[in-house]
């Protein structure tokens, strides 16, 4: 399972002319889903969102998680972060999990995340047209692979 996440002063995203999602300080958080995830990448991966520390203290140094900041967190299910381009110019996303096996690993990420943080958690449509709105704070964009601990 692969993650983008974006620290943000908001965000949205929108299907079909309507917001689906908003939140304002927080994290926008890009999922991607291996043809090979478990739950023991699930878990991997919300424990270090939830506790990873990029937001600035009162010395303005990257110490507080999430949680800390009680930010919000918008999930956006993002197939294309799986994308391969070692051999010509057209992305190969072969590694990807197919789409039933996406979307069910995309709803129990999303169920697991609200309920280990506590926070408001707003998300996107699972395999929709989305038009994903931001402000990003810093900016500050980490990137992390459950399969590279």
């Amino acid at each position: 399972m692969r993650v983008l996440i974006q620290r943000v002063l908001k965000a949205s995203v929108q299907v079909d002319l309507s917001i689906v999602g908003s939140i304002e300080k927080g994290l926008l958080v890009f999922v991607g889903v291996g043809e090979n995830d478990t739950a023991e990448d699930r878990a991997y991966l919300i424990q270090k969102i939830l506790q990873l520390r990029i937001f600035s203290d009162s010395d303005g140094k990257m110490n507080l998680s999430v949680q800390d900041v009680k930010g919000d967190l918008l999930v956006v299910s993002q197939f294309t972060l799986y994308g391969d381009t070692k051999k010509g110019n057209r992305p190969s996303f072969i590694k990807g999990a197919s789409p039933a096996l996406a979307n069910e690993q995309y709803e129990l990420f999303l169920q697991e995340l609200k309920q280990k943080s506590g926070l408001f958690l707003a998300n996107g449509v699972f395999g929709a047209d989305m038009k994903v709105s931001l402000v990003n704070d810093g900016p500050v964009t980490i990137w992390m692979d459950s399969q590279h601990r």
